[in-house]
């Protein structure tokens, strides 16, 4: 069956659909099958004419285009189906005015409902005009036949609200990935550049200070360009992942690199204690990047808000998470509260969050502040 399905879906829809008329115009042009068709008028059967011929082509070829042509491929189909029962040759071929319908319900874009009150019209016509000239037909049957008409319009019209409903899915999905990208590149270029740059300010305003000693205003200085390159570097990376042709996979900053973040701080003049306890877990997810995410960030609001006051990095393995605690004592001569867009700390709450950890982040008893959190280990990327 497989090797039938698979060709058969390839075909454009126009010649599967054209088959499948030609299979309905030959079997209605079978002898075998003359008058077994659809009767709605009681007409006597004629024999199959030139006029015959002409309704089974009329209702069968055109569902070529009833998918392309929903509104055309239905206004002769109906013509047939007419000539059809007035004629009284009853053909096969009737069961294509249904489909027909179904199609133009289905893919009709636009007077939906001009052609729904033109088709009724037609349709009266008809019964009118089999009650005068055939031996006639009950109302009851006649309405029956419409409704059943009717339902096919209808299961049409199901068949098209359904595919604009999963179109708009798809859509609201497509959307929401973007915005999730688009959140997680800035948060990416938020951690980046904020702390490099922050760094880089620092050690700048420092430099200032020490034109009599040459020797320290050369390693400040020196510092100034390992941040620089720092900050190329990961932004480099950032906007290798950004291009759809770059296959390698995400750098993920791990637990271990804490440590350069701590030393980058001190060169930038900030007094910080680092520790670190426990194994960590062999297999840690994303908790090591956004453990390191919360240590970056919250080292680089202890430079922007606390320069010059203690700061203290402390970071716990265990089996099942990776703890993370970084507090700023409030002794620095602009030691405060970090008051800026607060960008940074709703990315780390949003960060954490996602891999169902706990974070918290605010003033502490005897002033200062403090960054805590609770990272499960093992989280997915």
């Amino acid at each position: 069956m497989r090797r039938i399905a698979e060709p058969w879906r390839r075909l454009d829809v126009t010649v599967r659909d054209l088959l499948f008329g030609l299979f309905l115009l030959v079997a209605s042009l079978t002898p075998q099958l003359y008058n077994r068709g659809t009767d709605i008028g009681a007409m006597p059967a004629r024999s199959l004419d030139v006029l015959g011929v002409v309704a089974v082509s009329l209702q069968t070829l055109p569902l070529a285009v009833r998918r392309r042509l929903p509104a055309v491929a239905l206004g002769l189909v109906a013509l047939g189906f007419a000539v059809d029962q007035l004629r009284g040759y009853h053909l096969l071929a009737g069961i294509a005015l249904p489909v027909a319908l179904l199609s133009a319900g289905s893919h009709l874009e636009r007077h939906r409902r001009a052609i729904t009150v033109a088709l009724t019209g037609a349709y009266v016509a008809l019964a009118a005009g089999l009650q005068r000239f055939g031996p006639g037909e009950s109302l009851a049957g006649f309405v029956v036949f419409y409704l059943a008409l009717a339902l096919s319009w209808g299961a049409g019209s199901w068949l098209r609200r359904t595919r604009e409903l999963e179109s708009e899915r798809r859509h609201r999905i497509a959307e929401d990935t973007r915005l999730a990208e688009r959140t997680r590149i800035a948060r990416e270029l938020h951690d980046i550049v904020t702390h490099h740059v922050t760094a880089m300010v620092v050690q700048t305003e420092a430099a200032r200070y020490l034109t009599a000693a040459p020797d320290r205003l050369d390693e400040t200085l020196a510092t100034v360009t390992d941040t620089g390159r720092r900050a190329i570097t990961d932004l480099r990376h950032l906007l290798d992942l950004l291009n759809p042709d770059h296959s390698a996979e995400a750098r993920t900053p791990t637990v271990g690199r804490i440590l350069t973040l701590v030393e980058q701080t001190r060169r930038a003049g900030q007094e910080v204690e680092f520790t670190e306890q426990g194994t960590p877990a062999a297999s840690t997810g994303s908790a090591d990047l956004v453990a390191y995410r919360v240590v970056q960030e919250a080292l680089t609001n202890a430079l922007k808000y606390a320069q010059g006051s203690h700061t203290s990095v402390q970071v716990r393995h265990s089996e099942r998470e990776i703890t993370v605690e970084v507090g700023t004592d409030g002794s620095g001569a602009r030691a405060a509260v970090p008051g800026g867009s607060g960008r940074g700390l709703v990315g780390l709450r949003e960060r954490v969050d996602v891999l169902g950890g706990e974070f918290s982040a605010g003033p502490r008893a005897g002033g200062g502040f403090v960054v805590r959190a609770r990272i499960p280990a093992g989280s997915p990327s």
